[in-house]
């Protein structure tokens, strides 16, 4: 391939790696590290032990790799490209082979039933197969996108029933872990029986309190230089005789 020709190539890699309708997946680090990857082999590339495949045909397989486009299509498809004759196994290894690169999953299984219904769909319309492709990208790119948003929802509403679940208890007397109170800056503990508050203080170390309960200012136990330190203090303070204050 000519200097010309790779510069060409690359320059498509980048376009089709900022095509991409969300901001995030373009600034993810795994799909930068994807493109890095595919301008490295561009630039570096040592000829493929892949013979059969040329240019045109890697260029449509790869694009394919994560929609589910069924593989016996792209293999019709790809047997009437210029090239020597495939078989439904140079197809399929071929695949796999790029799948097993770094920062080449394979297909994600969640958005398999709506790959195949939209292939369906825009092959009974008589939409070519590299627009099938295209369209494919763009739906798996969507479906991912709604998929992470989904899971960081879950995520969140999930901290945030632990939030008041951990709350509920230290005000019942339950013990729990350190949670802040009507979202304070200072955390709350409850161990052996026993309520603790904890505040950062302006020099960025943090006071322990032992306290009776949420509303008391406490009395302070000491002054640590992290919350591991202060933790480590409770350990020992919550299972050693009460001090008489």
């Amino acid at each position: 391939m000519s200097f010309d020709e790779r510069i060409g190539t690359v320059a498509r890699l980048i376009h089709r790696h900022i095509a991409s309708p969300s901001l995030r997946h373009i600034r993810d680090p795994n799909m930068i590290n994807r493109l890095a990857g595919d301008i490295v082999r561009e630039i570096d590339r040592t000829p493929s032990i892949w013979a059969k495949w040329g240019e045109q045909r890697e260029a449509l397989l790869k694009a394919a790799s994560r929609t589910w486009a069924p593989v016996e299509d792209l293999w019709n498809f790809l047997n009437a490209m210029p090239g020597p004759s495939l078989t439904l196994t140079d197809v399929q290894q071929r695949l796999r082979a790029f799948h097993e690169e770094p920062y080449e999953p394979y297909p994600n299984e969640d958005v398999r039933e709506g790959c195949l219904a939209l292939y369906e769909r825009e092959k009974a319309a008589g939409t070519e197969l590299p627009a099938i492709i295209g369209a494919l990208q763009e739906h798996v790119e969507a479906e991912e996108e709604r998929l992470r948003r989904e899971h960081e929802e879950r995520w969140k509403r999930h901290r945030e029933e632990e939030r008041i679940a951990l709350e509920q208890r230290f005000l019942a007397g339950a013990d729990c872990k350190w949670t802040p109170l009507s979202r304070s800056k200072a955390l709350f503990t409850r161990k052996n029986g026993r309520a603790y508050r904890l505040e950062p203080t302006k020099d960025k170390r943090w006071d322990l309190y032992r306290i009776s309960d949420a509303e008391d200012p406490g009395k302070l136990v000491g002054t640590y230089g992290t919350r591991g330190d202060a933790n480590k203090a409770l350990v020992k303070l919550a299972y050693e005789p009460e001090p008489r204050w």
